[in-house]
């Protein structure tokens, strides 16, 4: 890695640059998040459920060339982190790309990648509450209580972390963040050590003839391996949340470089290296959805415990997303609300300066989750997390838009661009966004679900203009003048 790329940026005077424009909703934060919170929020947010729970049915569904698709989705999120990180070093900020999309394509450009931000956001959270109950009831003492009874307490208990301090946050998400990777060394260590010891594994040597003996690394064919495609993307998601927390940082110009930069070797180690381990271990048709395809290894050469163990990660993981999302979503909105283009409420914080109107808003839409847990427990994880998948695409798509208009205006001058860089612009950017897009529209191969989260894009069209003509005029007035367009 050059010099170049994880030197800060530096703030060389420009003739022509024009003052670089404050963001109304970043005064009054503290600087309370340290290096490690930083770097652990990065780590949290790449590894999650995602990997713990969702490779089990992707193996059984793709194979070993699982690996491959995690590769390819990864290097593109990578892309996405490392414009988002140019960005933040350009200048930070916690209301992170809905403040950047204000500067570069204008206040209509704000609302849409803020609100579909929250979106994503809140029906996350939607299924990590759905998560968490479910990951409780796999306890006997547990099973008694009824689901949305697990899913409100599990709801009350991140809120209340969320809204003491910024700095109680970051603690939170360091020490899941610990749980999460030790986890993950443990069983990469356990896997290492049965292939090289050729050690029996449910009742067969593992190694190279696990895979070639059972169809390949494409035992299904290539299409199974492009369809689990937007699954792995939404593994990914949170890794934006680099961006929001650089704004609560006191040396985001040092922390966000190693933060970004980490997140591709941590990508290639956790989720490649571990479907490689998986895939050597067992084959692929053992895996399910139904179980985390570490316990089926750890249950197959007698692990006492495995399953118990494995679902208190799980759930570590659905509680950090959680807390993860309220903490996002409440910088977000205030950031929105200071321009207008969310209720005022949002915009408040508490004396421990935490946005608690913001985060309030995202968990009353998560007390709509519990009730859909009361109405149908068996399909509500489903459900939202598909809805969620459009908010992340979406969110992604804007970042790099946003790098778009921000490397045209640095190339006439008009700003500085950060010595941290995405490299190769205009094509990295557009190649993301035209992946993600494709991504988007694999999901009409899903009959069963994903068709029927694509035919809700109109209807969240509709209901963002519609809110759109709700606050403009208060747009207007907040911001002094008409709302700007979108750069041309």
């Amino acid at each position: 890695m050059s010099k170049e790329a994880v030197e800060p940026a530096q703030a060389t005077p420009h003739p022509r640059v024009a003052r670089t424009p404050e963001d109304a909703g970043d005064a009054g934060y503290s600087k309370d998040l340290k290096a490690r919170h930083v770097n652990m929020i990065a780590i949290g947010g790449a590894i999650g459920t995602g990997l713990f729970l969702g490779a089990g049915g992707r193996l059984h569904n793709a194979g070993p060339a699982l690996a491959l698709a995690y590769l390819v989705c990864g290097v593109f999120a990578f892309f996405v982190v490392r414009a988002l990180g140019e960005l933040v070093l350009y200048r930070p900020s916690s209301g992170s790309f809905v403040s950047y999309a204000r500067e570069f394509l204008g206040e209509k450009g704000a609302y849409v990648a803020g609100w579909m931000y929250f979106l994503n956001w809140s029906t996350t959270g939607i299924a990590d509450i759905t998560a968490i109950a479910l990951y409780t009831h796999y306890w006997s003492m547990f099973t008694s209580i009824p689901q949305w009874v697990l899913a409100l307490i599990a709801l009350a208990v991140v809120l209340a972390v969320n809204l003491i301090s910024v700095k109680i946050f970051g603690e939170m998400e360091f020490w899941f963040a610990i749980i999460k990777v030790a986890t993950l060394v443990g069983f990469m260590l356990i896997g290492i050590f049965l292939l090289a010891t050729r050690h029996d594994v449910g009742g067969s040597k593992p190694g190279l003839d696990v895979i070639t003996g059972n169809g390949g690394v494409f035992p299904h064919g290539l299409m199974p391996v492009v369809l689990v495609m937007q699954g792995v993307i939404f593994a990914y998601a949170a890794l934006e949340l680099v961006g929001v927390a650089a704004g609560e940082t006191a040396a985001p110009e040092k922390v966000v470089p190693r933060a970004v930069n980490s997140i591709m070797w941590r990508v290639a180690l956790f989720y490649v290296g571990s479907v490689v381990l998986l895939a050597l271990l067992l084959p692929g048709s053992v895996y399910s959805a139904d179980q985390s395809p570490f316990v089926t290894v750890l249950s197959r050469i007698g692990v006492p415990a495995a399953g118990d163990v494995m679902n208190l990660v799980v759930l570590t993981a659905a509680m950090s997303s959680l807390n993860s999302g309220l903490y996002s979503t409440g910088r977000i909105l205030r950031s929105m609300a200071t321009a207008g283009s969310a209720p005022k409420f949002t915009a408040r914080m508490n004396r421990s300066q935490v946005p608690y109107g913001g985060i309030l808003l995202t968990c009353a839409v998560c007390v709509l989750g519990v009730g859909l847990n009361y109405l149908v427990p068996s399909q509500a994880f489903e459900i939202v997390l598909n809805v969620a998948s459009l908010g992340i695409i979406s969110t992604w798509v804007i970042i790099m838009v946003c790098h778009l208009v921000f490397v045209r205006r640095a190339r006439a001058g008009l700003v500085t661009r950060p010595h941290f860089q995405l490299r190769f612009s205009p094509v990295t950017e557009i190649a993301t966004v035209v992946f993600l897009l494709v991504c988007l529209g694999m999901m009409w191969n899903d009959a069963e679900v994903g068709r029927k989260t694509l035919l809700l894009i109109p209807v969240i069209a509709v209901m963002l203009v519609a809110g759109w003509f709700g606050v403009r005029r208060r747009v207007a007035h907040t911001t002094g003048q008409e709302p700007a367009e979108p750069a041309r």
